[in-house]
């Protein structure tokens, strides 16, 4: 998640340069052949190519408003997700205690079982980042193309760099820790011991079972973030969208140099005539004036490459957005929020030795 207000230009230049060139090329092979080789032929009518461009334009919209309520729908459930967590640490504190239990436990031993419910749960968040941040086929783009790998380079994603193991087993049991990595879903893994160990908390009396119910019907709603979060991963926006749109805009940038170079050789004629009108036609300034109009068309290219940047760079903002687990800029920081629910859960618990925030660089969050 970018967090300053606008996006620097030159960044966004550095991070499209590669197509830049490539348009600057694309734009320039059209010119030259209807300009020195002298293929006055090698033009398309600018009304349906303004018609294509008109109806591109729709699907690139389309296509990043999809994206974009894909990446909102996905803070969404994290937001539920941030709001289940801080319910379910209040009623651990305060449902589970010694009301209703033949066998008192002392304070601190309380303490120790809020205390390793609160941090099996932190123990799912890890489960459920780490398997949200997994690749997939149609995500590979961020790690295979040249720009995004180079901006990659400025990022630090916990999830690609650190193990799971590293994370996860300060906050559960060895006994757990090799229960959980037997098993292919560790974060539902997870929900099902916290399950277990609320029903042993209810048979010894610390429980009751309205209040077990209550806590029980905490997790269906962990299940259910979770599951939700689990289809916006795994069920990608659709290929066969995101393919034809990616094909309609090369197919636009190929052409457009080859729709407005007749409309700039017009306006240089337009010139030259308008010239030619003048009786003085020997000073400098005119002939300047006479040698840019004779060359018009020229100035075709640097528009061409304008617009093709402007249609790619939607295009790619799209691509960009449509996986909100992904670990791009663009992405949902479910790191920065795991790390933030932590803290405040464990916060309200009076628990120690609670983590730092996470310190990020170059304005992003992830």
């Amino acid at each position: 998640m970018y967090i300053k207000r606008t996006f620097p230009l030159k960044g966004m230049l550095r991070w499209t340069r590669r197509n830049i060139y490539l348009f600057v090329i694309l734009a320039t092979i059209p010119v030259f052949l209807f300009e020195i080789v002298g293929l006055k032929w090698l033009h398309v009518p600018w009304l349906p190519l303004g018609v294509l461009g008109t109806a591109i334009s729709f699907l690139v919209s389309f296509k990043n408003n999809a994206s974009y309520d894909r990446l909102w729908e996905a803070r969404k459930i994290w937001g539920g997700i941030v709001n289940s967590s801080r319910s379910w640490t209040i009623m651990v504190k305060d449902f589970i205690n010694n009301d209703h239990a033949e066998n008192k436990l002392s304070k601190g031993e309380l303490f120790k079982v809020h205390q390793e419910l609160v941090h099996r749960h932190v123990a799912w968040l890890t489960a459920l980042r780490y398997q949200l941040r997994k690749d997939k086929p149609w995500e590979m783009h961020l790690k295979k193309d040249k720009s995004n790998i180079e901006f990659r380079k400025q990022l630090f994603v916990h999830e690609d760099e650190i193990p799971i193991e590293g994370f996860i087993k300060n906050y559960i049991s060895d006994e757990e820790y090799n229960e959980l990595f037997a098993k292919g879903n560790q974060a539902s893994q997870i929900l099902g011991i916290q399950s277990r160990r609320l029903r042993e908390l209810k048979e010894a009396g610390y429980i009751d079972d309205f209040r077990h119910m209550e806590m029980e019907n905490m997790l269906v709603e962990f299940y259910t973030l979770q599951g939700k979060s689990e289809r916006i991963k795994n069920f990608p926006y659709p290929r066969q969208y995101a393919t034809m749109n990616f094909y309609f805009v090369w197919l636009f940038i190929i052409l457009l140099p080859y729709g407005i170079m007749q409309g700039f050789e017009s306006i240089g004629d337009h010139i030259v005539e308008e010239l030619s009108h003048h009786q003085s036609r020997t000073d400098w300034g005119h002939r300047i004036q006479e040698f840019i109009a004779d060359n018009f068309v020229w100035f075709s290219i640097p528009f061409s490459v304008i617009l093709s940047w402007v249609f790619n760079t939607m295009e790619a903002i799209g691509e960009n957005s449509e996986n909100p687990f992904e670990g791009g800029p663009n992405d949902v920081p479910i790191t920065n929020m795991s790390r933030g629910i932590e803290i405040d859960i464990r916060q309200l618990i009076d628990d120690t030795d609670i983590p730092q925030p996470y310190e990020w660089k170059n304005d992003i969050v992830l």
